[in-house]
């Protein structure tokens, strides 16, 4: 969209993203993305199913035996790394933001910050991700909590804050060493392909993050059937 001033062009992705690679629908069909000022069609996503969205989960799944190996400091630092790129990249993201969803200029480059503000909280907390110590019931026993990472996390976000909603979410999943699988809204998938883009080149390893669109129904199935 020539109206979209974008400087970066290379973060404007219209494939799915499953295990570092970016990919088209296995049937090679694609779904419009709107902008609903003008109606125009900006873009055309992967329409990924069942089988990518499985391919999506395995991909986390393996990425996720060394992701939880990190110490939480070197989590933390590329988390920082992520928010600090996305903070340059704010009018960027911005003008990716509004083409799609449609609120004004102000709120997107605000909604960015936002977003990345998620970001920079759960780096820092990922460092403080601390256990218990419980009274025992007896003298001959301790009893103590330990946190660990559950394992691969599904992200289904809306339309309205495209990024802020999967940031919020992708944030804590990363500083607490799980791994993720999103679907972002199909109005709205470029702004979260964009801050992927952003993720690799902040040290996110390949299959931590995976995002995929398309079929709500199959994505949505798989995610919460598997």
């Amino acid at each position: 969209d020539a109206r979209m001033q974008i400087s970066d062009k290379s973060l404007f992705k219209t494939q799915a993203y499953v295990d570092g690679q970016w990919i088209d629908a296995d049937s090679g069909e694609t779904h419009p993305v709107i902008n609903p000022a003008t109606g125009e069609t900006i873009a055309e996503i992967a329409k990924c199913g069942t089988a990518e969205t499985r391919r999506a989960i395995e991909a986390a799944e393996k990425a996720q035996v060394d992701w939880r190996k990190k110490s939480a400091k070197e989590r933390a630092a590329i988390l920082r790394n992520w928010f600090n790129l996305m903070m340059e990249a704010q009018e960027d993201l911005a003008q990716i933001l509004t083409a799609e969803q449609g609120k004004p200029l102000v709120e997107a480059r605000g909604e960015i910050a936002y977003g990345a503000s998620y970001i920079e909280w759960f780096a820092e907390e990922a460092k403080r991700i601390y256990g218990d110590t419980i009274p025992a019931p007896s003298d001959d026993k301790r009893v103590i909590v330990i946190k660990q990472p559950v394992g691969v996390v599904a992200c289904i976000t809306p339309w309205n804050f495209p990024n802020a909603m999967l940031t919020r979410k992708i944030a804590p999943a990363l500083a607490a060493g799980c791994t993720v699988v999103c679907k972002p809204a199909n109005a709205t998938p470029l702004s979260a392909y964009a801050f992927v883009e952003l993720a690799e080149r902040a040290g996110i390893p390949a299959g931590v993050i995976n995002m995929v669109t398309g079929e709500t129904a199959a994505i949505g199935k798989e995610m919460t059937g598997n």
